[in-house]
């Protein structure tokens, strides 16, 4: 079954910020629940640096129609010039869950 939903991947570096990306998204109908995971270390290349940086990992559920309108305001609300956000296709689940997670994002004029 493949579905409409998608999964989007961010990291915040603190979990305030995450926490504040994560109530934008889910007030305004953008998300139907993100996820908050432990802080951790993400190793990298940034402008030939090698950075180590402690960043709250989010998991947000979301159709492929909200997606331009989630990564927007993560551009907004995020310090990184470049801000990770990758979006992965749901191909199947419990279908009661897909179907709230369509109503939860489903625009208010639809």
């Amino acid at each position: 079954m493949n579905t409409d939903l998608v999964v989007i991947l961010t990291n915040a570096p603190d979990t305030l910020l995450a926490k504040r990306i994560a109530h934008y998204l889910v007030e305004d109908g953008l998300a139907a629940c993100v996820n908050l995971g432990a802080p951790g270390l993400s190793m990298y290349m940034w402008q030939g640096v090698l950075e180590g940086t402690e960043e709250t990992p989010l998991t947000i559920k979301t159709t492929q129609a909200r997606v331009p309108d989630v990564i927007q305001k993560i551009r907004e609300l995020h310090p990184y010039q470049v801000p990770e956000v990758l979006v992965l296709p749901v191909i199947g689940g419990h279908e009661a869950y897909i179907d709230w997670v369509r109503a939860q994002t489903r625009p208010i004029d639809s």
